[in-house]
């Protein structure tokens, strides 16, 4: 395919892929148009050779400028585009140190501290973040002093407690991981709590928030912030009923129920006398800074636009000066909707005690890790993230992925995340805040699509996935970084390494301390399904994920059965279950977990407690049963592919949180799970 040798060059320093190598292991070559389409996105054009040459000369030009942070490793040499001479070093506690940098080719050279931590290098009469990395981040086996561990993995939403109004919440993630850890567990992994749009309602799926640096306020509540909250009001107090009662998560309802009961406590806390809770409140606002007031911000400013029209939905449609998060018009709105704006850092205030409130109550019960947090690899574009740091995010793009075995139009998720060249621009704030936010309540974080910190598959808006290319990020820094955050918090990282991996780049994860994902399903050798044993030991297992059957729901075919009704059966499917079903269990006799013969395809439950078991006897670091697992649920969170054809998101699991552990057949597959981690 004949290509522009201008157009090639500029695309490949920016870091496009103009040739790569699909699932099969196919080489394609990446279209002009899309390239052109892609660097246009970056805001480099691209038609024509003016712009061309524009382009190229600016890329150059901000390549060459000195970067607003370095990352490092202790101890070793880093060269800077300097002149040497007398450099000092500030610690983030204050702490002082100079030294002389070196000549060496091309500017200066000195040896980077030998602690971990961020500084300030003022060298030449510039000043840089200096970010020193430790050798790897905090791992399971340092959060467990080298003991097998085992947790559960729980979509929030899907908890029940009484009086929940109809959606798992903060307060049934705190009694759940309570009593997880009263029975052993150390780890509770959640479902991504991103803060979602409070003006529309029907938004669902975790994986595409407005933000990722602040919680899902549907899931706070403030019933113990105040002595003598009001009522709930007849009607309110109906329709709590109402949702509560129903079998699944209707989301538009609880939204608008929940919120106005946020509402209420708001009401009652403005009105109340000043003590703790006001305090607390008031830290909160402070520690929250701009971010927090930009978000709340974009909240008031969202359903304003909203209200004026359903076409105001993104907010590159709102009127131009609302468009600038530092405008003199955005701050006049919100002074004008100064109470409105006041709810919004409210509710998050109460989301994050809530969540707080469950992570110290899994540590407090003895769970070494706690919580896990999901983060999820992008957000939507018309949300707050977005609006606030237009300079750092893509636009004009969609990330997805490239047609595969699995999908032979390719995948377009409707989100984007960081530019790469945005990030560096910026000093990695973006996403420095954004870890920081993960870890904050959490014993450790969950990376999504962790493949996304070395590329990203990108597609034009308005095109199929196909005419996509891939972008290439800074692994290296992003790396050094998320192990750093990790080590600050004393918190494990887990990347999602699933699907096709580039060779390579599994011990990159694993030096820098990220535990990779280790499925049930996926663990096979050949024809036959892997001995645990062999599983490996950087890595947490897993009888499946929320984008998977059940164990349940596999062995009985009930995955087969949605495929059927959506239309998407593949040939000879039902014939290639019968035929791994047998191998399965004897996989689990061969580990020890099961014995007798093959049970029917209606026995899932039997075979669930085998699998809990069996991945207990992973030589895996930590094992992590979802809860589905655990109840021996037939159906699956999320379907991919589907967003109405099927129940995505919403599903809700008996018994409730304040029975659940004591379910004979949920103790028993528990006390499988704990005996396997602990055995030789």
């Amino acid at each position: 395919m004949s290509q522009d040798p201008a157009l090639r060059r500029l695309a490949r320093a920016v870091g496009l892929m103009i040739d790569w190598e699909d699932a099969n292991g196919r080489r394609h070559q990446t279209t002009p148009e899309t390239l052109r389409s892609v660097l246009g996105a970056l805001g480099l054009p691209a038609d024509g050779e003016g712009a061309l040459r524009d382009s190229a000369a600016r890329f150059r030009a901000a390549h060459r400028a000195l970067p607003p942070l370095r990352t490092a490793e202790p101890g070793i040499d880093i060269r800077l585009p300097l002149p040497p001479g007398r450099y000092s070093l500030t610690a983030e506690d204050g702490t002082q140190v100079e030294g002389m940098a070196e000549a060496a080719p091309g500017g200066a050279r000195l040896a980077a501290p030998a602690l971990p931590g961020y500084y300030t290098l003022e060298l030449s009469g510039q000043a840089l973040t200096l970010a020193v990395a430790p050798a790897h981040g905090h791992r399971i086996e340092d959060a467990c002093e080298g003991q097998a561990a085992w947790g559960l993995a729980v979509q929030l939403y899907s908890l029940k407690r009484s009086g929940d109004g109809g959606v798992g919440d903060y307060a049934a993630l705190r009694t759940f991981a309570a009593a997880a850890a009263a029975q052993g567990a150390d780890a509770v992994a959640i479902s991504p709590v991103h803060a979602q749009f409070s003006a529309d309602p029907s938004r669902s799926s975790p994986y595409a928030p407005s933000s990722r640096l602040w919680l899902d306020v549907r899931h706070a509540d403030g019933e113990d912030l105040l002595p003598g909250l009001p009522p709930f009001g007849a009607e309110l107090a109906a329709e709590w009923a109402r949702l509560e009662a129903l079998p699944m998560v209707e989301w538009p309802a609880v939204a608008a129920a929940r919120l106005a009961r946020l509402r209420q406590v708001h009401r009652a806390f403005r009105e109340a006398p000043p003590g703790e809770a006001h305090t607390a409140f008031a830290r909160f606002l402070a520690k929250g800074g701009t971010s927090l007031t930009r978000h709340a911000r974009f909240e008031a400013l969202h359903a304003a636009q909203l209200a004026a029209g359903p076409a105001r939905w993104h907010w590159r449609d709102w009127p131009a000066a609302l468009r600038d998060p530092e405008s003199p018009e955005v701050a006049a709105f919100a002074e004008a909707q100064a109470e409105e704006v006041a709810f919004h850092a409210f509710a998050q205030f109460l989301a994050d005690r809530g969540l707080s409130a469950a992570q110290r109550a899994a540590r407090e019960g003895g769970a070494r890790i706690g919580l896990i947090a999901d983060l999820a690899i992008g957000v939507d574009g018309g949300g707050a993230d977005a609006w606030a740091r237009q300079t750092e995010f893509l636009s004009g793009v969609e990330i997805g992925a490239p047609p595969d075995i699995f999908n032979a139009k390719g995948q377009s998720w409707g989100i984007t995340t960081y530019s790469p060249h945005g990030l560096t621009a910026n000093g990695f704030a973006a996403f420095r805040e954004m870890l920081g936010a993960a870890f904050r309540n959490a014993g450790g974080v969950r990376l999504d699509h962790v493949l996304g910190l070395r590329r990203l598959w990108l597609v034009p808006q308005g095109e199929g996935p196909a005419a996509g290319c891939y972008l290439r990020y800074p692994l290296e820094d992003m790396l050094r970084l998320v192990a750093l955050e990790s080590h600050r918090h004393k918190a494990i990282a887990i990347g999602e390494d699933l699907g096709t991996v580039p060779e390579g780049f599994r011990p990159k994860l694993q030096n820098a301390g990220l535990a990779g994902m280790r499925v049930m399903w996926f663990e096979q050798s050949g024809k036959s399904f892997k001995d645990p044993a062999r599983w490996t030991r950087e890595a947490v297992s897993m009888t499946s994920t929320h984008d998977l059957p059940t164990v349940a729901g596999w062995w009985e075919g009930r995955d087969l059965l949605w495929r059927e009704t959506l239309g998407t059966t593949l040939e000879g499917q039902a014939e290639t279950r019968a035929a791994e079903r047998p191998k399965l269990w004897e996989a689990f006799r061969k580990a020890g977990v099961a014995e007798g013969p093959v049970p029917g395809p209606e026995d899932g439950a039997r075979v669930a407690n085998a699998a809990a078991a069996y991945i207990g006897r992973a030589r895996c670091a930590l094992a992590l049963l979802p809860l589905e697992d655990a109840v021996a649920a037939v159906e699956q969170p999320n379907m991919p592919g589907t967003i109405d054809e099927h129940p995505n998101w919403r599903r809700r699991l008996d018994p409730p949180v304040e029975r659940l552990f004591h379910d004979p057949a949920i103790e028993q597959r528990l006390r499988g799970l704990a005996r396997a981690r602990r055995a030789p």
